[in-house]
């Protein structure tokens, strides 16, 4: 503890004991699970909670307990939950009632910062992710470049399951480079499908999590999916569709050139990337650094940078993340090349 402490009293209302209880957690995990992360001490009898910590610290414990505390009128809480919205009141620089405000904006065409997909809903977590979301409602071509675990693929893909319901394109592409991540496979055996799935898995994971397997598989098979190497792309022109490339700092410029003018009438594209993670030659230039430089003032094309601040996976990762930029050669090239961080 901090030599300055200063204490929280909250008194929750109504005080249903299965509320409490939900609240809590099982011996009381997600109180813990809320002090280790805060640096705060929590006592609780019955609907009264009183926290101690340093004044920022208890302020923001305490707006977390009121915050979960509303959510369990409808939900069963986890660790992952409260580890989510912990995330969340990060994002926002501790001011959870912020953060809890800005979770009923709409965008201007009237949507939710949030997606129903057919097997779960799919919410904006901290201002980077609305404005990540917004940007793909509102605009053709949408960038979003960041760290690993900030949701860039993920709400990428739901965003593409949503205008495929609601009947804004006919189909989805999901591109990826086929560069190994500092390793070298070897030959994989295999038809053309089989040799390039390694590299897409982390796609079909996503589009089985909202989708379920069955649904994916009879979408591939009609062609309303498709997932594809971006070598596939030169020469195509998409009309109609939602196009994702992803891990496209792993592109060249001329791929990356090749891929932007494949996009078609009626369609919409969303890349995503971490410059912190290129595994190309050091010697070669990465398409999205390139992009970046060049296209960031063209209008109609919109960037959302994610940090650190941004992981909404294991708060571990968060750390991992932040050590690895601290450090300044997270994608393990030295400084001054052209991939270097």
């Amino acid at each position: 503890m901090n030599a300055v402490t200063t204490s929280e009293d909250i008194v929750l209302e109504p005080a249903d004991n299965n509320r409490l209880a939900n609240l809590c957690g099982q011996f009381d995990e997600h109180l813990r699970q809320i002090e280790r992360r805060l640096n705060v001490e929590i006592a609780s009898r019955g609907n009264r909670f009183r926290v101690t910590g340093n004044p920022g610290a208890a302020h923001v414990g305490s707006e977390i307990i009121r915050h979960l505390f509303q959510l369990t009128r409808s939900e069963r809480l986890d660790p992952e939950r409260v580890h989510m919205c912990l995330q969340e009141s990060a994002m926002n620089d501790g001011h959870f009632a912020e953060a809890t405000i800005l979770e009923d904006e709409i965008t201007t065409d009237g949507s939710p910062y949030e997606i129903q997909t057919r097997r779960k809903r799919i919410r904006a977590r901290g201002m980077n992710q609305r404005a990540y979301l917004k940007s793909i409602k509102e605009h053709d071509l949408a960038f979003g470049i960041g760290p690993a675990g900030t949701g860039k693929t993920y709400l990428a893909i739901a965003s593409a399951i949503d205008a495929l319901e609601n009947d804004l394109v006919r189909r989805i592409v999901l591109v990826r480079p086929a560069v190994e991540a500092g390793e070298r496979l070897g030959f994989l055996p295999g038809d053309m499908s089989q040799k390039v799935d390694p590299y897409l898995r982390p796609m079909y994971d996503a589009l089985y999590d909202m989708l379920g397997p069955e649904q994916v598989v009879r979408l591939i098979e009609r062609n309303v999916i498709e997932v594809a190497p971006l070598a596939f792309m030169r020469g195509r022109s998409l009309n109609e569709s939602f196009v994702i490339l992803d891990e496209a700092q792993n592109t060249s410029v001329a791929q990356m050139k090749m891929f932007l003018t494949r996009i078609g009438f009626g369609s919409r594209s969303v890349v995503t990337g971490d410059i912190t993670q290129i595994d190309l030659p050091s010697e070669q230039l990465s398409g999205l650094r390139h992009a970046i430089g060049i296209l960031s003032d063209v209008k109609g094309i919109a960037f959302t940078h994610f940090t650190p601040q941004d992981v909404v996976r294991h708060e571990l990762v968060q750390r991992i993340v932040e050590a690895y930029e601290a450090n300044g050669n997270g994608n393990g090239h030295g400084k001054g090349r052209k991939n270097g961080v």
